[in-house]
């Protein structure tokens, strides 16, 4: 782009969608790191006056790009079970966190109660409503997988070489830490996949389970009125 370009756009305007996407291409090619107003000014070729007056600071960028990366989930066509309709949005969840580099980060240090991020979450609690016991059942299962989820992503797109796997290998004597070494291979495994469909399934094989009254004390009867 030449100057003039740069000029021309500058004084044309941008929008605030036209921000979020450079901020995007900004972030899957350097990560969280090299994620600044100067480099989303530089990939539009405007001024950081210009970034900025969209985007007022880095925590509202932030909070819009988690909300627009939640809105690339289709939450359309989910299966009829309400557990496999859980799995389902969550499964959608990790791909759209794994589309973007440093997805996952992105959405952990952000709070954004916009319309595409609750949308998400009221499918999901919609699912959960008809299969678990109670309505604070429910809720905790809906915050249990999404951190499950997140953690498990930030740890797959922050995995490291297997000289790491290696030495974690070699650090462990079975005789003087017998419990790791008796699961060594499956603890180092590197089948996210595999590993996100196990904690998914035994999450939610967990929230079907009568409520513990001990723990359920003070919940509300369920009485959604979702019709099973």
């Amino acid at each position: 782009m030449t100057k003039k370009q740069a000029a021309d756009r500058s004084r044309v305007g941008i929008t605030l969608d036209q921000v979020v996407g450079a901020a995007f291409d900004v972030l899957d090619r350097g990560g969280l790191g090299k994620l600044s107003t100067r480099a989303i000014a530089a990939e539009l070729g405007v001024s950081m006056n210009t970034v900025m007056w969209h985007i007022r600071n880095k925590d509202r960028l932030l909070d819009t790009m988690a909300e627009a990366l939640l809105g690339e989930i289709d939450l359309a066509d989910l299966p009829e079970a309400w557990d496999e309709r859980a799995a389902e949005l969550m499964g959608r969840l990790r791909g759209a966190m794994l589309r973007h580099r440093d997805g996952a980060a992105l959405v952990a240090g952000t709070a954004s109660p916009e319309p595409r991020t609750l949308a998400f979450a009221d499918r999901l609690l919609t699912a959960l409503l008809l299969g678990c016991p109670d309505r604070r059942t429910a809720a905790w299962t809906a915050w249990n997988l999404f951190y499950f989820t997140l953690g498990l992503v930030q740890e797959e797109q922050a995995e490291p070489a297997a000289g790491a796997r290696d030495r974690l290998r070699a650090a462990v004597d079975a005789r003087r830490f017998p419990g790791l070494g008796a699961v060594l291979e499956d603890f180092v495994s590197a089948d996210f996949e595999g590993r996100f469909r196990f904690g998914v399934r035994q999450i939610l094989r967990a929230a079907a389970l009568p409520a513990d009254p001990t723990t359920s004390k003070g919940s509300a009867p369920q009485g959604s009125g979702i019709s099973r």
